[in-house]
């Protein structure tokens, strides 16, 4: 195979050592992880030797010119068959018979890439919180020096959803259309908007409130896995809409299959009446203390008591456990929550959370693009590659009216509406839409590469769907 630009291997890590200091990093099956020299980051800091996961899918032509880059989202890994596995295969949007299907890991994930678990050459030890921030131009970058080491002369199709979709436009805007020929974004931004800024900044005051966070200089073997929890909780009520949770959970009362997933009480039957309403108040608080009413006892003394105010009661309950019948507190909504909430946690890390999210707050295809003023109008008709813009219109999160925005102003684009009620995650869920849209575009765009006959690729005979998704954004509400 021959490609215009001189490629230059990198050296591969050994993944069984990566483990040894990253452990989600082996959550990724079939990924290879390699280590890039030098990369100077948007904010000055230059970063060596630092590791780049990636997982590819058939092989590149003699042109190196099929090459089609797949951008995960926020909590993605480079396992598209995990999250986006219908849409990878023979005479599929992602037919490795045709195209070399290829995607790297974002710097602050923690599945393999560079991020807050790396070890931090200076000190011997994870970096940790004081990881340099690094933006999704800087992925992007870090990215096409993994591509050039693979011999890639060019990209036929970048395509990406959410987060993903920040990647390929800052692909288009970088490198324009004679390395990007085509552009695929789902369900994403021309600039994070306050409101996604908000709802990142709630997330991390989540992972700030537990007391195990330790301003980020906690061990992985005790994290801060309520904070973590209750900030992926919240996350997932971004992802949907309020429609699509009303219908699938209502006022329901969780079955008994779903009460099994969601995180057990260790609380003993309450004795007392107060301890049934404490039991109540706090179900669900990962952080009880079983002794702390007993701690109270003596500051409810007869002298505290009789310090109240003339004008103020002391009030009392009274009651029989077996006759106390409470209105209906836990419903399947909040076990879907705990559910996912047990289950994220022990496929991600705090810290890495932390700086995932600033980086989807620092997206902004204008910042510091002084050729174009820092108009984002302009950057993005500077965008010429064919574009197909998806949008969502129950999305929440990534609106609507912020697709219709890219559509208008990227000069060779067209806007597709994905039908759902599903909310934001629908980019994740409307598979067989999504795929017929992304063949239609690239059967007009990349022509030459999808009338190409198909090749015979590797593990072509063992590719399999993955149906219980570990990495994406959308797990298991539909069947909730």
């Amino acid at each position: 195979m021959s490609a215009t630009r001189e490629s230059k291997t990198l050296k591969e890590l050994d993944i069984d050592e990566v483990v040894k200091v990253n452990p989600f990093a082996k959550l990724v099956n079939g990924q290879r992880i390699v280590e890039v020299p030098e990369l100077t980051l948007e904010s000055g800091i230059t970063i060596n030797n630092f590791p780049i996961a990636y997982k590819s899918w058939g092989s590149l032509n003699e042109k190196g010119d099929n090459c089609l880059v797949i951008c995960h989202a926020l909590t993605g890994s480079s396992d598209v068959a995990d999250w986006w596995g219908p849409l990878l295969g023979n005479d599929q949007a992602f037919d490795p018979s045709r195209f070399f299907v290829i995607c790297l890991n974002s710097m602050g994930s923690p599945y393999g890439s560079f991020s807050p678990l790396s070890i931090n050459e200076d000190t011997g030890e994870p970096y940790g919180p004081e990881f340099p921030l690094c933006t999704v131009r800087d992925d992007v970058r870090a990215h096409r020096i993994v591509l050039d080491s693979l011999g890639v002369s060019s990209v036929a199709c970048v395509i990406g959803g959410s987060m993903g979709g920040m990647l390929a436009l800052e692909w288009a805007t970088i490198y324009k259309k004679d390395y990007v020929r085509n552009l695929v974004a789902l369900a994403t931004s021309a600039r994070h908007s306050a409101w996604c800024i908000s709802w990142s900044e709630a997330q991390r005051q989540c992972i700030y409130s537990d007391p195990k966070y330790d301003d980020g200089y906690y061990s992985l073997n005790d994290p801060p896995i309520a904070g973590l929890s209750a900030a992926r909780m919240s996350a997932l009520l971004t992802y949907r809409s309020r429609n699509s949770f009303e219908t699938k959970f209502a006022r329901n009362t969780p079955s008994v299959e779903h009460q099994s997933k969601a995180p057990k009480s260790s609380l003993p039957a309450p004795s007392s009446v107060n301890q049934h309403s404490l039991q109540i108040h706090n179900d669900g608080h990962k952080h009880r203390k079983e002794q702390r009413r007993a701690s109270r006892s003596s500051s409810t003394s007869s002298e505290s008591v009789l310090s109240v105010s003339s004008e103020t009661s002391a009030c009392s309950v009274a009651g029989v456990i077996k006759d106390i019948k409470p209105a209906q507190t836990y419903f399947s909504a909040q076990s879907y929550l705990r559910y996912q909430g047990s289950k994220f946690i022990n496929r991600f890390d705090a810290n890495c959370y932390i700086s995932i999210t600033r980086k989807l707050d620092t997206h902004d295809l204008a910042r510091d693009r002084f050729d174009y003023d820092e108009n984002i109008v302009e950057v993005l008709r500077s965008i010429e590659q064919p574009s197909l813009i998806i949008g969502i219109k129950t999305d929440g999160l990534f609106t609507y009216s912020e697709q219709e925005f890219l559509a208008e102003n990227i000069p060779h684009a067209r806007l597709e509406n994905v039908e759902s009620p599903e909310g934001h995650d629908a980019f994740l869920l409307e598979f067989k839409l999504i795929n017929r849209l992304i063949i239609e575009f690239l059967n007009k765009n990349a022509e030459e590469i999808m009338k190409s006959p198909p090749r015979l690729w590797k593990d072509s005979e063992n590719n399999q769907t993955v149906t219980d998704s570990l990495f994406g954004e959308a797990e298991e509400v539909t069947n909730w």
